[in-house]
């Protein structure tokens, strides 16, 4: 029986939200353990330093609309044959307490968060079932087992991740293909800078901190590594888990 390595040598990985602080990082991370990276995000591969574009190709799209998330998994197929990973990380939230959302600004953040999820398995788990088995890691959010302050709407949105995980955990476990979530607390990411230079706001990143017993956000590297091992061979035992990367922000 072969010992498994790890790595991901070879094994065509889509990473979606790939230009932000955590989508380079898992761009950067998959790449240096072998795998083929076909990313994609609604921003422009440009947005990038060009010294983290390390995937293999890139495409510009919307995954909130069925139909632009269908394209471009068609297009990742005609050029490799297969997709062996889907990590599921766009997002982002519209960060609010829940009188100051509107109809809208709860609509957009489900759409970016749950749509865009659910659009790329809709895209994606046929084809996996078809070629034998693959691995689905979902990007949840801590925000749903703690209640963060201001989070009611994107923990609407990311719980909703959460559940499709284990559902399709369950549903496609005989088909070979392997669905966990992986829920940060906060990580250090572009919004926390952008918080941070406003004065924070709202306190929310000290608030945020100091739900946090290690006292800090994660750094997207170790999300990333997260990510890798449940791509992994190393992983072939866990399905329809929702684990936490928080230091410690929840125990269990």
């Amino acid at each position: 029986m072969a010992v498994p390595t790890g790595r991901l040598d070879g094994q065509v990985v889509v990473v979606t939200g790939a230009v932000g602080y955590l989508g380079s990082a898992l761009v950067e991370r998959l790449s240096a353990d072998g795998a083929i990276v076909a990313a994609t995000d609604t921003r422009s591969a440009e947005e990038m330093p060009a010294e983290r574009r390390q995937w293999t190709s890139f495409a510009t799209a919307d995954l909130g609309d069925a139909a632009a998330a269908e394209d471009f998994v068609a297009g990742v197929v005609d050029r490799h044959g297969r997709i062996d990973g889907l990590v599921n990380n766009a997002g982002g939230g519209i960060i609010a307490s829940f009188e100051d959302h509107s109809i809208d600004s709860l609509t957009e953040t489900i759409r970016r968060n749950l749509w865009t999820t659910l659009n790329m398995c809709v895209a994606v788990l046929p084809r996996m079932r078809l070629q034998g088995g693959g691995r689905v890691v979902n990007i949840g959010a801590e925000s749903v087992r703690n209640g963060l302050l201001l989070h009611a709407g994107y923990n609407a949105a990311k719980g909703g991740v959460h559940g499709l995980t284990t559902g399709l955990a369950r549903e496609y476990a005989p088909d070979g293909i392997i669905v966990n979530a992986i829920a940060p607390s906060g990580i250090h990411t572009e919004r926390t800078d952008e918080r941070l230079a406003q004065g924070d706001p709202g306190g929310l990143v000290e608030h945020a901190q100091s739900l946090i017993p290690m006292g800090r956000f994660a750094q997207p590297s170790e999300v990333a590594g997260a990510v890798k091992f449940l791509l992994s061979a190393d992983a072939s035992f866990i399905t329809g888990q929702v684990i936490s990367v928080n230091g410690g922000s929840s125990m269990l």
